[in-house]
């Protein structure tokens, strides 16, 4: 009876998250495609910065920090 209990429990929590991620992706308030979007272009700079140095590009972390000159 327990296992049952439990296992019911974890169904009935799982539907109930199931149906709270749906109504925030419908919303009207949400913003959903620019989220994905943003998503998009943080998941290409990881990928760019990770084959820059097969592929010879650069990779401008936080917007090109640098070293001092006079070091």
């Amino acid at each position: 009876m327990g296992d049952k209990l439990i296992e019911s429990i974890t169904t009935i929590a799982v539907a109930i998250v199931g149906i709270a991620i749906i109504a925030v992706l419908v919303s009207s308030n949400a913003k959903t495609g620019s989220i994905i979007t943003a998503g998009g272009s943080a998941f290409a700079s990881d990928i760019a910065a990770a084959v820059s140095p097969v592929s010879g590009g650069t990779f401008n972390y936080g917007g090109g920090a640098s070293l001092p000159n006079n070091l």
